[in-house]
């Protein structure tokens, strides 16, 4: 039987990518046996439900998304031979790499390395859960490729993974020595297990991938291990095709002949999309006769909980079941009365935050003493203590955004911090969050090309462009304490990720600014009667715009802490704001691409900065006050 059903796995894989006329063969033919064993003998999974603690399994290597479709279906989810016949197709639930809304699918893998990373952030979850709430205990498994261990953000991960000694996460590493170009000697040669246990791991080695027996074992084993485990397991790319151990059977269907010839081999019905019924029924049965018990066991645990520990009341854990927004109107924020950095605002606002919502966790990328994002009042996650709400990413920015995502994964409201500078190093994570609409907060602070001596590298210029630019992306340049809170208050409302840029240097905290205001992205901070010109301005330029119109007459200041929030106003409320016959002009320390929709001039910065105290590096860029107002003043009278 077992034969039998890997047999129809890899004949539905196949037919599924002949039918489409692109996908990955060779990952169907060398993988199937080992995602069918994880499935039927080893997931404790409840198909079509919504199990929390299920065990989590994560396709890193996303190009094998025909064999993950064709193993679900077997496996009982809801797919039907029509889904799998639409695979790649337009708005179908079978996508050319598995996203999160499909059924079975935990989370959209994307390019090679984010699968693994976010596994990371999955397993690190379930640790800080288990700590807080004992009826929660699943495995993290994740089908890793050659590829996924060639992207940096991997080495990252999992060397986080095992520092913090996440036993519970176990990467299946499909190696067979192949990639889309050829041969992995060409690029890849070191021993990965080695790296892998001294990075903390647990390694073990399956010699025939197709040894179900050996495989079994194997993972039985990872399942009791006291470290992270990685499981290689070596494999024949394309098993059985006249390609076999080729790259030409990477990425691309087979010939009508090598189809023919395999289904042969395999003993399976020529006929596409054949289903054998009684072995399909079988999977599900064996499946169900297996995890029953469990699921049954964890169902009364939790019950047992709610009624001992939370005194019946559902609603205290409830977010574990539901993605939430949150109003925080009601948490007591200590606000600033006189100057202070964002930074430091925002690490008060944090702590209110954190005591209201456990939910709320994170760190930084080795930067808690510049950008403050840490939470005091709360304990550091070890790797012998996961309950607290610091995370320790050490100097990994990229590793730091997919864990995040994993985090959200599991209805955390996780947060992370670095240099805006650095955001560049997050972008790959940044996009997955956007694509998932996982409600991630990234925290970029040291804003601007005012950091001075760090010089060029560290000063963002066109990182505030690329974050604007990334769809589903909110984007948040605060001016002062008041609109730090309405951006909090926006960001919490909308499960979706975001961005808080904050500046290092003092803001003064403005009589005019408003937190409800702030939630509609844009507001009028000063007006005039009579409206020469309207100044747009975000974060440390409010205060320097406001400043220049007590010299400059009739003009309208704009504080446009978010742009993408204020482009989902009602027209009425753009134009009132922005009247369509007024000079506009964008004053922000940043390039100016991206703000011509709004705005006829921009004043801002499109070169790199230089190393050198803050005022000169300021007039050098001809961005300091006096430069700014001339500008200002040679647009209003042209």
């Amino acid at each position: 039987m077992d034969k039998e059903l890997i047999a129809n796995i890899k004949s539905l894989g196949l037919d599924m990518i002949n039918e489409a006329g692109s996908g990955h063969p060779g990952i169907v033919l060398s993988s199937a046996p080992i995602i069918y064993s994880l499935y039927a003998n080893h997931l404790n999974i409840k198909p079509n439900t919504n199990w929390f603690n299920r065990d989590r399994f994560i396709m890193s290597a996303g190009h094998g998304s025909a064999l993950l479709y064709s193993t679900l279906f077997m496996s009982g989810f809801n797919f039907t031979i029509d889904d799998l016949k639409s695979f790649r197709k337009l708005n179908s639930k079978t996508p050319g790499h598995p996203e999160i809304s499909i059924p079975g699918v935990e989370c959209s893998t994307g390019p090679l390395g984010q699968g693994i990373a976010t596994s990371i952030g999955i397993a690190l979850g379930e640790k800080i859960l288990n700590s807080r709430y004992p009826f929660i205990n699943f495995k993290t498994y994740v089908l890793v490729s050659d590829g996924d261990l060639m992207e940096g953000v991997s080495y990252e991960a999992c060397s986080l993974a095992g520092s913090l000694n996440l036993n519970n996460l176990i990467i299946l590493y499909d190696s067979n020595n192949m990639t889309l170009d050829g041969p992995t000697d060409n690029t890849f040669k070191e021993n990965v297990r080695e790296r892998f246990k001294t990075m903390g791991f647990n390694t073990y080695l399956v010699k025939d991938g197709n040894d179900l027996k050996e495989l079994n074992e194997e993972i039985n084993k990872a399942k009791k291990s006291d470290k992270p485990v990685l499981i290689e397991i070596k494999t024949k790319l394309g098993y059985g095709s006249l390609l076999e151990n080729t790259n030409k059977v990477h990425g691309k269907p087979l010939t009508d002949d090598d189809l023919k010839q395999l289904k042969n081999k395999l003993g399976i019905n020529h006929t596409p999309f054949y289903v054998n019924e009684i072995a399909r029924n079988e999977m599900i049965k064996k499946i169900n006769d297996r995890v029953s018990t469990i699921y049954n066991k964890s169902i009364e645990d939790y019950k047992t909980y709610v009624n001992n520990e939370l005194n019946g009341d559902e609603s205290k854990i409830s977010f574990l079941f539901n993605k939430y927004n949150y109003n925080i109107n009601n948490f007591n924020f200590s606000l600033p009365k006189e100057t202070e950095s964002l930074r430091v605002t925002n690490q008060k606002i944090m702590e209110a935050i954190s005591n209201y919502m456990p939910i709320f966790i994170g760190g930084s990328a080795d930067l808690n003493s510049s950008t403050k994002a840490y939470l005091a009042n709360k304990f550091d996650i070890t790797s012998t203590n996961y309950s607290g709400s610091n995370i320790w990413f050490g100097i990994r920015e990229h590793a730091m955004g997919s864990i995040l995502n994993g985090l959200a994964l599991l209805n955390f409201r996780p947060f992370g911090s670095t240099f805006l500078s650095f955001a560049d190093y997050q972008k790959p994570a940044i996009r997955m969050s956007s694509l998932m609409s996982l409600p991630v907060i990234y925290i970029y602070t040291h804003d601007s090309i005012v950091i001075g001596q760090d010089g060029p590298t560290h000063q963002p210029v066109e990182q505030l462009s690329m974050l604007r630019s990334t769809p589903n992306l909110d984007v948040y340049r605060p001016s002062d304490a008041k609109e730090l809170v309405g951006s909090y208050q926006s960001i919490m409302a909308n499960y979706k990720p975001s961005a808080l840029i904050l500046s290092k240097t003092d803001v003064i905290q403005k009589n005019t600014t408003d937190i409800n205001n702030t939630t509609k992205g844009a507001y009028i901070l000063k007006d005039s009667p009579n409206i020469d010109g309207i100044i747009i301005a975000t974060g440390t330029e409010v205060d320097t715009v406001l400043k220049i119109s007590e010299e400059i007459p009739n003009l309208r200041i704009i504080s446009m802490p978010s742009k993408e929030v204020f482009k989902r106003q009602s027209i009425d409320y753009q134009h009132a704001i922005l009247p369509q016959d007024k000079k506009k002009i964008v004053v922000e320390a940043s390039s100016s691409y991206g703000w011509y929709d709004i705005a006829d001039y921009v004043i801002g910065v499109d070169n790199y900065g230089v190393s050198a105290p803050s005022n000169d590096v300021l007039k050098y860029m001809k961005f300091d006050y006096d430069s700014i107002k001339e500008k200002i003043i040679e647009i209003l009278n042209r």
